[in-house]
Protein backbone atom coordinates (compact mmCIF):
# COMPACT_ATOMS: atom_id res chain seq x y z
CA UNK A 1 0.00 0.00 0.00
CA UNK A 2 1.72 3.25 -0.63
CA UNK A 3 1.06 6.18 1.86
CA UNK A 4 0.98 9.80 1.33
CA UNK A 5 1.33 12.73 3.63
CA UNK A 6 -1.85 13.33 5.50
CA UNK A 7 -4.18 16.22 4.89
CA UNK A 8 -4.73 18.91 7.67
CA UNK A 9 -7.83 16.63 8.78
CA UNK A 10 -8.71 16.11 12.72
CA UNK A 11 -7.57 12.73 13.92
CA UNK A 12 -10.35 12.87 17.13
CA UNK A 13 -13.07 15.19 18.25
CA UNK A 14 -14.63 14.94 21.49
CA UNK A 15 -17.38 16.31 24.16
CA UNK A 16 -16.01 16.34 27.69
CA UNK A 17 -18.93 14.62 29.60
CA UNK A 18 -16.52 14.88 33.34
CA UNK A 19 -14.44 16.80 34.61
CA UNK A 20 -10.61 16.03 34.27
CA UNK A 21 -7.21 16.63 33.53
CA UNK A 22 -6.00 17.49 29.98
CA UNK A 23 -3.53 14.82 29.80
CA UNK A 24 -5.62 11.85 31.76
CA UNK A 25 -8.60 12.55 28.92
CA UNK A 26 -6.53 12.06 26.19
CA UNK A 27 -4.65 8.76 27.57
CA UNK A 28 -8.55 7.31 28.45
CA UNK A 29 -9.46 8.49 24.44
CA UNK A 30 -6.25 6.43 23.53
CA UNK A 31 -5.63 2.94 25.20
CA UNK A 32 -4.17 1.91 22.44
CA UNK A 33 -1.09 4.26 22.50
CA UNK A 34 1.84 4.19 24.78
CA UNK A 35 1.87 6.67 27.12
CA UNK A 36 4.92 8.57 25.94
CA UNK A 37 3.39 8.64 22.22
CA UNK A 38 0.00 10.40 23.98
CA UNK A 39 2.40 13.06 25.45
CA UNK A 40 4.32 13.58 22.39
CA UNK A 41 0.64 14.49 20.60
CA UNK A 42 -0.19 16.76 23.37
CA UNK A 43 3.98 18.17 23.28
CA UNK A 44 4.03 19.00 19.71
CA UNK A 45 1.03 20.66 19.71
CA UNK A 46 -1.65 19.25 17.87
CA UNK A 47 -3.96 19.13 20.47
CA UNK A 48 -6.98 22.00 20.66
CA UNK A 49 -9.48 22.83 23.18
CA UNK A 50 -12.36 24.98 22.71
CA UNK A 51 -10.51 26.25 19.76
CA UNK A 52 -7.16 27.31 21.68
CA UNK A 53 -3.89 25.12 20.97
CA UNK A 54 -2.89 23.64 24.92
CA UNK A 55 0.74 21.94 25.36
CA UNK A 56 -0.76 22.05 29.37
CA UNK A 57 -0.78 18.28 30.74
CA UNK A 58 -2.70 19.71 33.99
CA UNK A 59 -5.19 22.06 31.93
CA UNK A 60 -8.72 21.21 33.54
CA UNK A 61 -11.26 20.29 31.44
CA UNK A 62 -14.92 20.80 32.35
CA UNK A 63 -18.46 19.35 31.18
CA UNK A 64 -18.97 20.73 27.57
CA UNK A 65 -15.64 21.38 26.46
CA UNK A 66 -14.76 20.11 23.33
CA UNK A 67 -11.14 18.56 22.72
CA UNK A 68 -9.99 17.99 19.43
CA UNK A 69 -6.29 16.38 18.12
CA UNK A 70 -5.02 17.59 14.97
CA UNK A 71 -3.38 14.75 12.37
CA UNK A 72 -1.20 17.02 10.69
CA UNK A 73 1.08 18.29 13.00
CA UNK A 74 3.08 20.94 11.14
CA UNK A 75 2.29 23.49 8.56
CA UNK A 76 3.79 24.09 4.94
CA UNK A 77 5.03 27.71 5.44
CA UNK A 78 8.05 26.61 5.49
CA UNK A 79 9.41 25.91 1.71
CA UNK A 80 10.98 22.51 1.43
CA UNK A 81 13.47 22.56 -1.41
CA UNK A 82 14.51 19.25 -2.81
CA UNK A 83 12.02 17.58 -0.32
CA UNK A 84 8.61 16.17 -0.70
CA UNK A 85 6.54 14.82 2.02
CA UNK A 86 4.87 10.95 1.07
CA UNK A 87 4.00 10.77 4.87
CA UNK A 88 3.13 11.85 8.20
CA UNK A 89 2.55 11.44 11.34
CA UNK A 90 2.76 11.39 14.94
CA UNK A 91 5.85 9.31 14.80
CA UNK A 92 7.85 9.83 11.25
CA UNK A 93 8.06 11.86 8.56
CA UNK A 94 8.39 9.70 5.08
CA UNK A 95 10.21 12.00 2.12
CA UNK A 96 11.08 11.54 -1.13
CA UNK A 97 14.82 13.46 -1.88
CA UNK A 98 16.09 14.84 -4.35
CA UNK A 99 20.13 14.15 -6.05
CA UNK A 100 21.98 16.61 -4.97
CA UNK A 101 20.66 17.39 -1.64
CA UNK A 102 22.42 16.19 1.59
CA UNK A 103 20.55 14.41 4.24
CA UNK A 104 22.74 16.33 7.11
CA UNK A 105 25.38 18.92 7.31
CA UNK A 106 28.38 19.14 5.68
CA UNK A 107 31.85 20.95 6.53
CA UNK A 108 30.42 23.03 2.95
CA UNK A 109 27.01 23.25 3.52
CA UNK A 110 25.14 23.70 7.10
CA UNK A 111 21.83 24.97 5.96
CA UNK A 112 20.29 23.65 3.01
CA UNK A 113 20.23 19.83 3.94
CA UNK A 114 16.94 17.32 4.48
CA UNK A 115 17.34 17.72 8.00
CA UNK A 116 17.51 21.54 8.35
CA UNK A 117 14.50 21.84 6.37
CA UNK A 118 12.35 18.73 8.18
CA UNK A 119 13.69 20.53 11.56
CA UNK A 120 12.03 23.90 10.24
CA UNK A 121 9.52 22.38 9.20
CA UNK A 122 8.17 20.49 12.58
CA UNK A 123 9.09 23.40 14.62
CA UNK A 124 6.37 25.42 12.83
CA UNK A 125 4.07 23.41 15.41
CA UNK A 126 5.71 24.40 18.30
CA UNK A 127 9.49 24.97 18.69
CA UNK A 128 10.37 22.31 21.36
CA UNK A 129 9.42 19.82 18.16
CA UNK A 130 12.64 18.03 16.50
CA UNK A 131 12.87 15.38 14.31
CA UNK A 132 15.90 12.42 13.89
CA UNK A 133 17.94 10.71 11.76
CA UNK A 134 16.76 7.15 10.91
CA UNK A 135 19.09 6.52 7.87
CA UNK A 136 20.80 8.26 5.32
CA UNK A 137 21.06 8.39 1.52
CA UNK A 138 24.15 9.84 0.07
CA UNK A 139 23.84 13.74 -1.09
CA UNK A 140 23.78 12.23 -4.99
CA UNK A 141 21.49 9.57 -4.33
CA UNK A 142 17.41 10.41 -4.68
CA UNK A 143 14.48 8.53 -3.12
CA UNK A 144 12.98 7.50 0.06
CA UNK A 145 14.05 8.47 3.40
CA UNK A 146 12.43 8.04 6.80
CA UNK A 147 12.82 10.41 9.67
CA UNK A 148 11.67 10.01 13.00
CA UNK A 149 9.66 12.35 15.44
CA UNK A 150 11.51 11.41 18.84
CA UNK A 151 14.05 9.73 20.32
CA UNK A 152 12.24 7.06 21.33
CA UNK A 153 11.00 6.11 17.80
CA UNK A 154 14.54 6.65 15.98
CA UNK A 155 16.11 4.25 18.56
CA UNK A 156 12.94 1.55 18.11
CA UNK A 157 13.68 1.85 14.37
CA UNK A 158 17.62 1.77 14.37
CA UNK A 159 17.79 -0.41 17.25
CA UNK A 160 15.50 -3.11 15.45
CA UNK A 161 15.64 -2.15 11.71
CA UNK A 162 16.14 -5.48 10.21
CA UNK A 163 12.65 -6.50 11.64
CA UNK A 164 10.96 -3.15 11.17
CA UNK A 165 11.93 -2.61 7.50
CA UNK A 166 12.03 -6.01 5.81
CA UNK A 167 12.39 -4.44 1.65
CA UNK A 168 14.65 -1.41 0.90
CA UNK A 169 14.90 -1.65 -2.81
CA UNK A 170 17.14 0.99 -5.15
CA UNK A 171 17.09 1.07 -9.17
CA UNK A 172 20.70 1.29 -10.46
CA UNK A 173 21.51 2.29 -13.91
CA UNK A 174 25.05 0.66 -14.22
CA UNK A 175 27.66 0.55 -17.14
CA UNK A 176 27.62 -2.06 -19.65
CA UNK A 177 25.72 -5.43 -20.09
CA UNK A 178 24.83 -7.07 -16.84
CA UNK A 179 24.15 -10.83 -18.20
CA UNK A 180 22.23 -12.05 -15.06
CA UNK A 181 21.12 -12.02 -11.89
CA UNK A 182 23.48 -12.09 -8.67
CA UNK A 183 24.50 -11.67 -5.06
CA UNK A 184 28.22 -9.76 -4.05
CA UNK A 185 28.71 -10.27 -0.45
CA UNK A 186 32.13 -8.96 0.74
CA UNK A 187 33.39 -6.93 4.05
CA UNK A 188 34.09 -3.33 3.61
CA UNK A 189 36.48 -0.66 4.68
CA UNK A 190 37.12 2.69 4.56
CA UNK A 191 40.48 4.22 3.74
CA UNK A 192 42.00 7.96 4.86
CA UNK A 193 41.02 9.50 1.45
CA UNK A 194 37.43 8.30 2.76
CA UNK A 195 37.09 5.47 0.11
CA UNK A 196 35.11 2.12 0.57
CA UNK A 197 36.16 -0.40 -0.98
CA UNK A 198 35.75 -4.62 -0.61
CA UNK A 199 38.00 -7.33 1.27
CA UNK A 200 37.02 -10.71 0.80
CA UNK A 201 38.43 -11.67 3.75
CA UNK A 202 36.12 -12.82 6.00
CA UNK A 203 35.35 -9.97 8.56
CA UNK A 204 38.10 -7.99 7.67
CA UNK A 205 35.58 -5.36 8.08
CA UNK A 206 31.68 -4.63 8.26
CA UNK A 207 30.02 -7.45 5.83
CA UNK A 208 27.63 -6.38 3.24
CA UNK A 209 25.29 -8.54 0.84
CA UNK A 210 23.97 -6.96 -1.94
CA UNK A 211 20.91 -8.75 -4.03
CA UNK A 212 20.63 -7.41 -7.38
CA UNK A 213 18.16 -8.09 -10.50
CA UNK A 214 18.56 -6.88 -13.95
CA UNK A 215 15.35 -5.31 -15.33
CA UNK A 216 17.08 -4.07 -18.83
CA UNK A 217 20.01 -3.99 -20.60
CA UNK A 218 21.38 -1.96 -23.63
CA UNK A 219 25.28 -2.22 -25.36
CA UNK A 220 26.09 0.96 -23.46
CA UNK A 221 24.26 0.39 -19.50
CA UNK A 222 22.30 -2.00 -17.83
CA UNK A 223 19.30 -1.04 -15.22
CA UNK A 224 19.33 -2.86 -11.72
CA UNK A 225 16.51 -3.89 -8.95
CA UNK A 226 18.68 -3.77 -6.26
CA UNK A 227 18.33 -5.05 -2.52
CA UNK A 228 20.33 -4.41 0.57
CA UNK A 229 20.28 -7.55 2.96
CA UNK A 230 22.72 -4.74 4.89
CA UNK A 231 23.17 -1.10 4.48
CA UNK A 232 26.56 0.04 4.75
CA UNK A 233 28.30 3.23 3.77
CA UNK A 234 28.55 3.44 -0.20
CA UNK A 235 27.77 -0.39 -0.36
CA UNK A 236 25.61 -0.47 -3.38
CA UNK A 237 28.01 2.06 -5.09
CA UNK A 238 31.34 -0.28 -4.30
CA UNK A 239 29.73 -3.19 -5.29
CA UNK A 240 28.99 -2.43 -8.64
CA UNK A 241 32.42 -1.40 -8.95
CA UNK A 242 33.34 -4.59 -7.96
CA UNK A 243 31.52 -6.77 -10.47
CA UNK A 244 33.10 -4.30 -12.79
CA UNK A 245 29.37 -2.63 -13.57
CA UNK A 246 30.26 0.90 -11.79
CA UNK A 247 27.36 3.04 -11.70
CA UNK A 248 26.55 5.71 -14.30
CA UNK A 249 27.88 8.76 -13.05
CA UNK A 250 30.50 7.64 -10.28
CA UNK A 251 33.61 8.62 -10.79
CA UNK A 252 34.70 7.80 -7.01
CA UNK A 253 34.18 4.43 -7.65
CA UNK A 254 35.23 3.59 -11.34
CA UNK A 255 32.55 5.40 -13.96
CA UNK A 256 33.73 6.64 -17.58
CA UNK A 257 30.33 7.54 -18.26
CA UNK A 258 28.24 10.41 -17.01
CA UNK A 259 25.48 10.34 -19.51
CA UNK A 260 22.45 10.96 -17.04
CA UNK A 261 24.18 14.47 -15.65
CA UNK A 262 23.66 12.84 -11.96
CA UNK A 263 24.56 9.83 -10.21
CA UNK A 264 22.50 6.48 -11.72
CA UNK A 265 21.36 5.92 -8.08
CA UNK A 266 17.69 6.10 -6.65
CA UNK A 267 16.13 4.48 -3.35
CA UNK A 268 13.04 3.66 -5.14
CA UNK A 269 11.23 1.58 -2.65
CA UNK A 270 10.56 0.79 1.31
CA UNK A 271 8.74 -1.18 3.67
CA UNK A 272 7.77 -1.15 6.95
CA UNK A 273 5.96 -2.09 10.24
CA UNK A 274 5.01 1.19 11.81
CA UNK A 275 6.67 1.52 14.94
CA UNK A 276 3.69 2.85 16.66
CA UNK A 277 0.72 0.83 15.14
CA UNK A 278 1.92 -2.25 13.90
CA UNK A 279 0.53 -1.62 10.21
CA UNK A 280 2.48 -2.22 7.56
CA UNK A 281 3.26 0.67 4.47
CA UNK A 282 4.90 0.38 1.94
CA UNK A 283 6.25 3.48 0.28
CA UNK A 284 7.51 3.84 -3.43
CA UNK A 285 9.39 6.75 -5.41
CA UNK A 286 9.13 6.53 -9.19
CA UNK A 287 12.38 5.51 -11.01
CA UNK A 288 13.58 9.43 -12.87
CA UNK A 289 12.97 9.32 -16.10
CA UNK A 290 16.61 9.59 -17.00
CA UNK A 291 17.22 6.39 -16.31
CA UNK A 292 15.01 4.48 -18.73
CA UNK A 293 16.11 6.65 -21.74
CA UNK A 294 18.29 4.14 -24.14
CA UNK A 295 16.88 0.45 -23.52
Amino acid sequence: MKRKARSRELDGEWIVEESSELLAFLYEKHPNRSRNAVKGVLSRGQVVVNGKFSTQFNDTLHPGDTVQIHARVATETVKLSGIRILFEDDDIIVVEKEAGLLTVASKNERHVTAYRQLMDYVKTVHQNNRIFIVHRLDRDTSGVMIFAKSKEIQQTLQNNWHDIVPERAYVALVEGRVKKDGTITSWLKENRAFIVYSSHKPNDGQKAVTHYNVLKTSRQNSLLEVHLETGRKNQIRVHMQDIGHPIVGDKKYGAQTRTIGRLGLHAHKISLTHPTTNEFLTFESKVPASFLKGF
